[in-house]
């Protein structure tokens, strides 16, 4: 059989579309598929937003590599790709004696881990840092290399790279099954035109077993977790300077308290494993419980608005470390049970990965000169197009989001294909009134590029 792509990738999340940017930055003509109408759009939309160091992981496993090598790519091309990265540092807070008693284990595991900066302060040194905690603190772990980035504009970024330099994505198209022959995959796609390609990858996230079960009976299984977050007004941004993380548990990282790139202030999540896949749904009991906890570490979060909430689904399976594994006579590779670690972690899976094809497939030659397409910024950090002079009409208030953002992301060679995707792509709607005033011109301005909606 002659197949059309080299390789396919199934899945458009943070960790497909950085496979995707891999592969095609190393010769390969990629095909992308995603089900849904945009990139990000399942597990990879809801997350907080933290460029982990992987002080925290477990030692020797594939999760910390893949997070060390994930972080060292993602300070090496953000400049040229204009993705941003706030130097926040975090703190891991012992609010209990028995919490204290585990902080020198969690110092001794980041410096096993490499993450050799990481030190453990007193009571004193973590209020000095963090005037505004509640006083019962018990002492603390600085880990500073630990920072904040744009969950969005990452994946988006890799995706363009790929496509500027030859890539395929196919958007809308649900993979249903396959066949092997011939040394190729012709994959089913949904009220579609098959795929065929050489080799096959498997980063479908919270579909990732169901997809497994088309080459092989999936040897993990999908329980999604949902994390469940409150986002509180930009006027609580200020009353934290860095992330501020729990003592772990064996099956969560805890609630943190973290500033966002957008200027709000973030308190979450939760872990709950639940059947459904797709739909992360909110619970106010949920969120009460939240905004009290977050009250009992930073005790002036009890006069602030809340601004919005949202929940997120992570593709956990029985396992604790990231399932990866290539499957050489089937001409398959599976990257499955990436967790919370994987907006982090995702250039490093897709490097690891190539080494993997390149172990089982065959040797690969880079690109000699590859394209850099460069994201617009959305974070408070640096200038954005509201501030500038001769700037077009402000079509979100709350987010100061111009109708020039607008239209840019409908277009482009990869336009928003939702309006989840252009509110990820400019912010828009999703500010104090979460729509109320915008949402009627961003449809207009949308209707024509969007298929489905309206101007009504």
């Amino acid at each position: 059989m002659n197949a059309g792509f080299d390789i396919a990738i199934i899945g458009a999340g943070v960790v497909g579309c950085a496979a995707f940017r891999e592969f095609t930055l190393a010769g390969l003509n990629c095909v992308l598929i995603e089900r849904e109408a945009d990139i990000i759009s399942g597990a990879s939309k809801g997350n907080s937003a933290i460029l982990h160091t992987g002080f925290d992981a477990t030692p020797g496993s594939l999760e910390v590599a893949c997070m060390r090598e994930g972080y060292r790519i993602y300070r090496d091309i953000r400049e040229r790709m204009g993705l941003p990265l706030l130097e926040t540092g975090a703190l891991v807070v012992a609010w209990s004696e028995e919490e204290l008693a585990k902080l020198p284990g969690i110092v001794a595991q980041a410096h096993e881990n490499g993450v050799l900066d990481v030190v453990q302060i007193s009571a004193a040194d973590v209020l000095a840092r963090e005037p505004g905690l509640a006083a019962n603190v018990k002492g603390g772990v600085w880990v500073p290399g630990e920072a904040l980035i744009d969950p969005w504009s990452a994946p988006l970024a890799y995706a363009l790279q790929a496509l500027g330099n030859g890539g395929t994505l196919r958007l809308n198209a649900e993979v249903t099954g396959g066949s092997f022959a011939d040394d190729a995959w012709t994959l089913a796609i949904q009220d579609a035109a098959p795929v065929t390609a050489r080799i096959v990858l498997n980063c479908a996230g919270n579909y990732g077993d169901i997809v497994e079960a088309i080459v092989r009976p999936s040897p993990f299984t999908v329980t999604p977790r949902k994390g469940q977050f409150v986002v509180y007004d930009k006027a609580a941004y200020n009353l934290v300077n860095a992330i501020i993380l729990p003592v772990p548990t064996a099956r969560t990282k805890g609630i943190v308290i973290t500033r966002t790139a957008f200027g709000n202030l973030l308190v979450g999540p939760t872990a709950e494993d639940q059947e459904e896949r797709r739909l992360a749904t909110v619970e106010s009991a949920t969120l009460q419980a939240l905004h009290e906890a977050g009250c009992r570490m930073l005790p002036a979060l009890a006069g602030m608005e809340v601004t919005t909430a949202y929940a997120g689904l992570r593709p956990a399976t029985q396992f604790k470390d990231y399932q990866i594994e290539a499957l050489p006579t089937q001409n398959w590779i599976t990257v499955g049970g990436i967790r919370s670690t994987g907006l982090t972690g995702a250039l490093g899976i897709a490097r690891h990965v190539r080494g993997l094809y390149e172990q089982h497939f065959g040797a690969l030659t880079p690109l000699p000169n590859p394209l850099w397409p460069s994201v617009p910024n959305l974070t408070e950090a640096l200038p954005r197009p509201y501030a500038q002079p001769g700037r077009s009409e402000i079509i979100c208030h709350c987010e100061l989001v111009t109708s020039g953002e607008i239209t840019a992301a409908l277009a482009g060679p990869l336009p928003a294909g939702s309006i989840g995707g252009l509110r990820r792509r400019t912010r828009c709607m999703m500010g104090r009134c979460q729509g109320f005033y915008c949402s009627r011109r961003v449809l207009e301005l949308a209707a024509p590029h969007i298929p489905g909606l309206t101007n009504a």
